[in-house]
């Protein structure tokens, strides 16, 4: 039990860390570029989505195989430098879009001639730091699952603190705006692989460092199992561009400007759970892997329950709160903002009453190598359920079809994972 508080504790902490960058972002951005910022920052969320969606498939993928192949006494000692050879591998095509192409792509995101010539500088910097984004995945999970989750916790955390602090030097002290803005971002990564360099090279670690020729093969084997991750990561960038691309057309750039704000709350949130799945994950996979199902199943229970308190806790919160957290964003008291916002805030954090559980459940198939039943979890809440939910539901209820299709959504994964649950519980594990 104290180990899995542990773990889990450690876990959320670090992932919180991760996506504070991204709020420091939005607020900063809000004082200085106001609803444009915020709706051009929203249009390039799913950028971010895409590239931590790779990055946490090959970096979660490969270290979760690491712990259940290490479990049961097999050669793991050229896992990390795959993972990370892949990471960069994968990053190139966003570098090229970064420095080729950023104003034509942000046009594609949506954005008018207007937010594209804002967000240009931004978006060059942010896709030509992909590498580093993926290749954080590598350095905290491989940590995590070689326990050291208190290294990778402060490792998260201490690469949140400098881009929030950068973030103000940067973008006003420094006179550069937006780019100051990107840049803080781009660096936080390499702070926080720096930190969990500290354990690699300390006495404790048992990651090997033995390289050999890549293989497609051992990539796709891993990657089944960071599937889970993958969706997790790449569903806040499917729907942001689908609710940025509805919205538009309902409420138009200050409707995307609202929903910024709840995507960038949101992303708090799904932090939270994502680091409750991954947290519990080594345990999991390490009992998995030494055939002690029972505990593993223990595990899942206790994982759910978490879960379960604290999905409850942040949509009280949020209910009880609505207007101090979007004040927080609207820096020019725009009222068509905070009215949009208030609503949507509600309603879709409504979602995160089945979306805890339903992270949880995807990550623990995951963890005991049942890939099929993970990735059929994961794209039905991460793209099929989400998507046909918010266009069916902006048909007919408007703006507010758009809020709700998050809960609608995740409420048929719910039921698809429940079913799913009983054939693939009733196996081994």
């Amino acid at each position: 039990m104290k180990k899995f508080l542990k773990y889990e504790l450690q876990s959320v902490a670090g992932m919180v860390g991760i996506s504070v960058y991204i709020l420091a972002d939005t607020f900063f951005i809000s004082v200085y570029a106001g609803a444009d910022g915020l709706a051009m920052l929203n249009l390039v969320l799913p950028v971010y989505g895409v590239i931590y969606a790779i990055g946490s498939m090959i970096g979660i993928g490969s270290a979760t195989r690491y712990g259940i192949n290490r479990a049961k006494g097999e050669d793991t000692g050229d896992y990390f430098l795959q993972s990370f050879f892949f990471s960069i591998l994968f990053s190139i095509p966003f570098m090229l879009t970064g420095f080729l192409a950023p104003q034509k792509f942000l046009g594609l995101l949506g954005a008018d001639a207007k937010l594209a010539a804002l967000g240009k500088s931004y978006l060059r910097i942010i896709l030509t730091a992909s590498p580093l984004f993926m290749a954080n995945y590598t350095f905290t999970a491989f940590a995590r699952n070689d326990q050291a989750t208190s290294v990778a916790m402060t490792a998260s955390i201490a690469g949140s603190l400098f881009n929030i602090v950068f973030d103000y030097i940067l973008m006003f002290p420094c006179g550069l705006g937006l780019a100051g803005a990107a840049l803080a971002t781009a660096v936080c990564p390499a702070v926080t692989m720096s930190i969990c360099g500290v354990h690699y090279l300390g006495r404790k670690n048992t990651v090997g460092f033995h390289w050999k020729r890549p293989c497609f093969s051992h990539l796709i084997s891993c990657c089944k199992l960071g599937i889970s991750a993958f969706v997790g990561e790449i569903s806040s960038a499917v729907i942001t561009i689908v609710f940025n691309m509805l919205i538009l057309g309902i409420a138009g750039n200050t409707g995307v400007a609202a929903y910024g704000v709840i995507a960038n709350m949101s992303a708090v949130a799904m932090s939270i759970f994502n680091g409750l799945a991954q947290g519990v994950q080594p345990l999991i996979s390490e009992n998995y892997g030494k055939n002690h199902f029972d505990r593993a199943k223990k595990l899942l229970k206790m994982g759910l329950c978490a879960s379960l308190v604290m999905e409850l806790a942040i949509v009280s919160g949020v209910w009880a709160k609505t207007d101090a957290l979007i004040a927080v964003f609207n820096s020019e008291h725009n009222a068509a903002l905070l009215r949009y916002a208030h609503v949507g805030l509600r309603l879709y954090f409504l979602g995160f009453l089945f979306a805890g559980i339903n992270i949880m459940l995807v990550a623990y198939f995951s963890a005991v190598d049942n890939a099929k039943t993970a990735i059929a979890g994961s794209v039905s809440r991460g793209a099929v359920a989400i998507v046909v939910c918010a266009v069916l539901f902006a048909k007919l209820f408007g703006l507010n079809g758009v809020w709700i299709s998050f809960l609608g959504s995740e409420m048929i994964t719910c039921l698809l994972i429940c079913g799913l649950a009983r054939t693939g519980i009733a196996g081994k594990c």
